[in-house]
């Protein structure tokens, strides 16, 4: 469209504030999935003393734990990581779809960006092919799209 203004988020962290709030529950998951965000923060330009990380029991904790990181202010994004992964009952359905939906409104209600970095999936070998620290570590990735989110929303202010 011609004279249209088209917003997008870069990649640089630099001067960025993020929180990753990760739970404890799966830590042979999570640790991979930490890993691979602190990675791409990194990569990205991300000062060590601008990332925090708040660790949480499990996933079910983490929109909490996110909302309050949000409503601090201290933060420009917030990256949410756990793994929930499917067993012989339906846990399952109540954690993963309630963490993510908290974590949406966490983001839908203070206006942070809450990337979900949460694996939901059927089997260990699931968590343990997408948590991998080679390409396609789903924490990295939650990682850069915090970051794109955060300079997205300070170019549309």
């Amino acid at each position: 469209m011609s004279g249209s203004i088209a917003y997008e988020g870069d990649a640089s962290a630099a001067g960025l504030a993020v929180a990753i709030v990760a739970a404890r529950f799966n830590e042979f998951v999570v640790s991979s999935l930490l890993a691979g965000a602190t990675r791409a923060w990194a990569a990205a330009d991300g000062a060590p003393d601008r990332l925090s990380i708040v660790r949480v029991p499990g996933a079910f904790e983490l929109p909490v734990a996110a909302l309050a990181c949000a409503r601090s202010k201290r933060f420009d994004a917030v990256v949410a990581l756990g793994a929930v992964i499917r067993g012989d009952t339906p846990h399952f359905e109540y954690v993963a779809g309630e963490c993510a939906s908290g974590l949406q409104r966490v983001a839908l209600d203070t206006g942070v960006p809450v990337l979900f970095g949460v694996l939901t999936v059927e089997t260990i070998d699931q968590a343990l092919e997408r948590a991998a620290v080679s390409a396609g570590n789903k924490g990295g990735e939650a990682m850069q799209g915090a970051i794109e989110m955060a300079r997205l929303l300070q170019a549309l202010r």
